[in-house]
């Protein structure tokens, strides 16, 4: 399945923004499965960087 990419140029480094904008491009690509399992992993992580790991999984940035 190819990732959607994601806008980040200006976007707010908090993880709830980043998030945000990779849950929309997933939906947007009709994989709403997949931005539900990332939303699940993020929440379940230990720190901001483990999480950011995660996003990457789903999505590349620009």
């Amino acid at each position: 399945m190819e990732k959607p990419v994601v806008q980040l140029t200006g976007v707010d480094c908090n993880i709830f923004s980043i998030i945000g904008r990779a849950a929309m491009a997933l939906k947007s690509a009709g994989q709403s499965d997949q931005a539900n399992k990332m939303w699940e992993r993020v929440q379940a992580s230990d720190n901001y960087q483990e999480a950011l790991s995660i996003i990457i999984e789903y999505v590349d940035w620009e």
